[in-house]
């Protein structure tokens, strides 16, 4: 199957893209509409404030192939509130998901479940009569299975982070200055 220019194949997966924005209100709709109005439907979002004052750091992941992927790079550098954007798909990183899962566990269950926990390192945050609250964190793959495991005691309610990611190593994150719009406010950069 081909991509809709018709040259490469379009071969679609998650790509995850990091984001380093400006943290001013709008922001976060304006890349999240940036990326509906292409028609991609966004896997999972993060934002949070980053070590500098006034800059906020997106972890975006969206089902695309590579052509679509530098459009979607492409475009993120359009917003004027966008400082840098870097595909991390292919490059060697971390990546991490929290989750919160409340799980029935009765007297006769409890003990099953916290044993499930200890094997995939999940730990017991409340304890009620009837459910224990659990949190994971790890690859995605690793909080399906443990949801796998889990789903015959009866999971109550979940929530997740979304993926977060940052490139490995010591060397700081690439960007192409010609195509950021946005400044960093003077404070930042002391």
């Amino acid at each position: 199957m081909s991509s809709p220019n018709g040259n490469t194949p379009y071969v679609s997966r998650l790509h995850t893209f990091v984001a380093i924005v400006e943290d001013k209100p709008g922001v976060l709709n304006r890349v999240a509409s940036l990326i509906r109005r292409r028609g991609f439907n966004i896997h999972s979002l993060t934002v949070g404030p980053t070590d500098q004052e006034g800059v906020s750091r997106m972890t975006i992941v969206v089902r695309t192939d590579e052509t679509m992927a530098r459009h979607v790079e492409a475009n993120l550098y359009k917003l004027v509130n966008v400082l840098r954007v870097e595909d991390i798909t292919d490059t060697a990183s971390v990546e991490r998901d929290l989750a919160l899962i409340k799980v029935r566990a009765n007297a006769d269950d409890r003990a099953k479940v916290l044993q499930v926990c200890e094997v995939f390192r999940a730990r017991p945050i409340d304890i009620a009569q009837d459910a224990l609250i659990l949190e994971i964190t790890g690859t995605e793959e690793k909080i399906d299975g443990l949801l796998e495991v889990l789903r015959p005691f009866g999971i109550v309610e979940m929530s997740r982070t979304g993926r977060v990611a940052m490139t490995r190593g010591s060397a700081e994150p690439t960007f192409n200055p010609e195509f950021v719009s946005a400044e960093l406010p003077e404070e930042a950069l002391a």
